[in-house]
């Protein structure tokens, strides 16, 4: 009992250490080392894009450099549109983002309580120091630029969301058939009222695809 117990705890332990592309063939007194091809990995060589379709592979390239999924589609007159509108965002983003931040400086200053410390807009009409509103004026322009700056951002998360679907539908829009066997035939029809066993005048829309 104790030899056999011994033989399969050392046949467990040497089939663990063998590797999964071989096979132990335990039938005959010696164990014999079989290698088995492995069929799982046989086609993982191959690059990963080759085996994705071609709106898959126009929504990615936008996903990495924007406009590039539309230049994949080959309509390069959807270019100017995208990196416009980047630019116009980036330009106001940018422009935001500075005025909110020397707004923001030009409050904490006034509002430090030290009178040798003096901002850029002390002398300014609208928010100046003798201004009776200057500080409440100041706090209105920062918070003001504050929220256009939080709303680019949001707008330029949905361009670029924008431009990577519609790279994906135009991909599909290319792959769909619009040969002379569609049709669309329009014809007069009776049909039963659903709400009650009724019929009435209708029109009946039927399309016809082409047959594989």
């Amino acid at each position: 009992m104790r030899l056999t117990v011994g033989i399969a705890f050392f046949l467990s332990i040497l089939t663990l250490a063998v590797p999964a592309r071989a096979q132990i063939i335990t039938a005959g007194p010696d164990s014999v080392v079989v290698p088995v091809p492995d069929t799982v990995n046989a086609d993982d060589n191959s690059f990963f894009l080759s085996k994705w379709n071609r709106p898959a592979k126009a929504a990615l390239l936008s996903a990495i450099v924007p406009g590039l999924g539309q230049a994949y589609n080959k309509a390069y007159w959807k270019l100017p549109i995208v990196y416009g509108t980047g630019f116009a965002l980036g330009y106001f983003l940018v422009s935001h983002h500075n005025n909110y931040q020397d707004y923001r400086e030009a409050l904490i200053i006034r509002l430090d309580g030290d009178p040798n410390t003096v901002d850029q807009f002390a002398n300014s009409n609208i928010y100046g120091e003798q201004r009776p509103n200057g500080a409440d004026n100041l706090k209105r322009a920062r918070d003001f630029y504050r929220r256009n700056r939080d709303l680019t951002i949001l707008l330029s998360i949905g361009a670029y969301g924008l431009q990577v679907a519609e790279a994906y539908v135009h991909a599909h829009m290319k792959e769909f058939d619009i040969s002379e066997t569609l049709a669309l035939k329009v014809q007069p029809n009776i049909m039963q009222v659903p709400t009650q066993l009724a019929y009435t005048p209708g029109l009946s829309l039927t399309l016809y695809t082409k047959q594989k």
